[in-house]
């Protein structure tokens, strides 16, 4: 079979953007910022770019997440490409979308005050411009496949986290909630989890102090290599 490409046929632009993914212990958030220039100047967008004709999209995406967090060592994953004929009411452009998961940290917040990027709760999402709601809808079901098959607390949690952490990212995450004893239990029985022998107050309201627990880096590498089924209801 034959194809070939007219001159005129090459006049399609292309973008990529980064759905990126933070949790502050309570909440999934979601990274937006406000668009500069027209068209939808002043709209809430997801972080995006424009890419060269010479460049590949995970490149730009790798730059664009760099300069918004300060950061090159995220793990980006490609979610699909976004082609709608009307997305752009200015011209042809086709969105390649990435997502990431990234752990909260001051320097991290400050880069990203710098750049006037914004959290926002993944459940008061806004209306965006282009089709970013429909970005942002798909890799949230990425996001809650992959939560059942890859421990995904790595990259979201900080090094010590309470129990009550991890079991809200996962309910946030899934949109749905655990049994606190049933979470626990099946949680400590992977053997995912150190007890790192620390306690920390998780609210002024605390009657008592909560353990802190740390991953088993060399169990959680194994897990997000071989999956596993999420099951702990």
């Amino acid at each position: 079979m034959r194809v070939d490409f007219l001159p005129e046929q090459f006049k399609v632009a292309i973008a990529t953007s980064v759905i990126v993914f933070g949790f502050d212990g309570e909440n999934l958030k979601l990274l937006l910022s406000k668009k500069v220039g027209t068209p939808f100047e002043g709209a809430w967008i997801i972080p995006s770019s424009v890419v060269n004709t010479d460049e590949e999209t995970s490149f730009v995406a790798k730059e664009l997440l760099n300069r918004i967090t300060g950061r090159n060592d995220w793990l980006l994953e490609k979610l699909n490409g976004f082609a709608d004929l009307y997305r752009n009411p200015v011209g042809r452009v086709i969105n390649i979308a990435y997502y990431c998961t990234v752990r909260l940290d001051p320097d991290l917040e400050d880069n990203l005050v710098r750049e006037k990027y914004t959290w926002v709760n993944v459940n008061d999402i806004p209306a965006l411009a282009f089709d970013h709601n429909e970005i942002v809808t798909y890799a949230k079901e990425r996001l809650k496949r992959r939560v059942k098959r890859r421990p995904i607390g790595f990259s979201l949690l900080p090094h010590e986290f309470t129990m009550y952490s991890i079991q809200r990212l996962y309910e946030c995450a899934l949109t749905k909630s655990f049994d606190k004893r049933n979470f626990r239990r099946k949680l400590l029985k992977s053997q995912l989890l150190i007890d790192t022998g620390n306690m920390i107050h998780s609210s002024s309201r605390a009657k008592r102090p909560s353990r802190l627990y740390m991953f088993d880096e060399k169990k959680y590498r194994t897990l997000s290599l071989k999956g596993y089924d999420f099951v702990y209801q």
